[in-house]
């Protein structure tokens, strides 16, 4: 897929300005926007994504066109599984009703840095190494596991909050208890102290720095345009802001995402396996063909697309009978 660098500038400029737009201008100002708002938005940038999608299947083919939305179903998937985590951080540090829409914000431009910076990575990685493949597709695997046990053992809403770095500013930086509209920081007394917002924002940095790393595997694992890596990403975190304040209840309803999000994630590096396996020549050596080793790009959208939706109708299921 040849990308012109005029391409490059007036897709960041387009997207990120949205983007920008979207946490700068209309959710600067401290509210909970209404459901009016949030739809609106929210069903705008998920038309302008699959808009996109169709876009590029009719001017580079059919095969990007897939790859983009197969990359951005998944992105958007991870992006709803960090939006369950945000929600556990924003309740268990009783962030006000109000300052939410400031606390995404951050997180949603922390989130955007981070990925940046590893797409550049990755894609400096996957050209000047073929067998990085393996080390992603191994990544993948464990990640999936690991969020497969993550959901098997239930483990506590409380240490999503409590990671290291969380835990270090609390020891080492004087704090207040109570929150300062969306102030970092307040003088009291003639003394510098951080506010609980501070320690917020780090705790979800922290988190999108993790998500960050499983993520960026993940699509590479799906395209290896550069181009539709960066705007699947763009992409699934817009409309993020929206979507906490419209489903933040369905979100908890949806108990088996997890699960689902293991067997894609599980999927997408055993592919990256065999695909290492093919362009490294170690297939070629173990006398298995080429053919074996390929994973046709239509395949992968409708795994992801039926684990979705099985993964959604079965966790509705369960929600439902538990109420009875």
């Amino acid at each position: 897929m040849h990308v012109t660098l005029a391409v490059w500038l007036v897709t960041i400029v387009i997207l990120v300005g949205f983007l920008l737009v979207d946490v700068f201008v209309i959710g600067r100002r401290p509210h909970e926007p209404s459901m009016k708002e949030v739809s609106i938005t929210l069903g705008f940038y998920v038309l302008a994504a699959l808009a996109f999608g169709v876009g590029v299947y009719i001017i580079s083919g059919p095969q990007y066109g897939i790859e983009f939305l197969s990359g951005w179903l998944t992105e958007y998937s991870l992006s709803i599984d960090n939006l369950f985590i945000f929600i556990i951080i924003m309740s268990n540090l009783r962030v006000p009703r109000e300052l939410q829409q400031f606390a995404l914000m951050v997180g949603i431009i922390l989130a955007l840095i981070f990925r940046g910076i590893f797409i550049a990575l990755g894609s400096a990685l996957i050209s000047a190494f073929a067998w990085v493949f393996f080390l992603f597709g191994a990544f993948l695997i464990y990640t999936a596991v690991k969020l497969y046990l993550d959901y098997r053992n239930d483990n506590d809403d409380n240490e999503q909050t409590d990671n290291a770095l969380v835990r270090w500013v609390n020891k080492h930086m004087p704090a207040t208890d109570q929150y300062h509209g969306d102030h970092l920081t307040v003088k009291i007394d003639g003394k510098r102290l951080i506010t609980p917002m501070f320690i917020v924002i780090v705790a979800l940095g922290s988190t999108d720095l993790l998500f960050a790393l499983d993520s960026i595997p993940a699509i590479f694992g799906l395209t290896k345009e550069p181009y539709l890596v960066f705007c699947a990403n763009v992409f699934a975190l817009m409309g993020l802001r929206q979507l906490y304040f419209l489903i933040g209840g369905l979100l908890k309803k949806l108990v088996y995402l997890s699960v689902g999000l293991s067997v894609i994630l599980a999927f997408i590096g055993v592919k990256l396996l065999m695909e290492a396996t093919e362009s490294t020549g170690l297939g070629h050596l173990m006398g298995i063909p080429d053919v074996y080793l390929k994973v046709p790009t239509w395949l992968s959208l409708t795994v992801i697309v039926v684990v979705l939706l099985v993964t959604t109708v079965a966790s509705l299921i369960k929600s439902s009978r538990a109420k009875d």
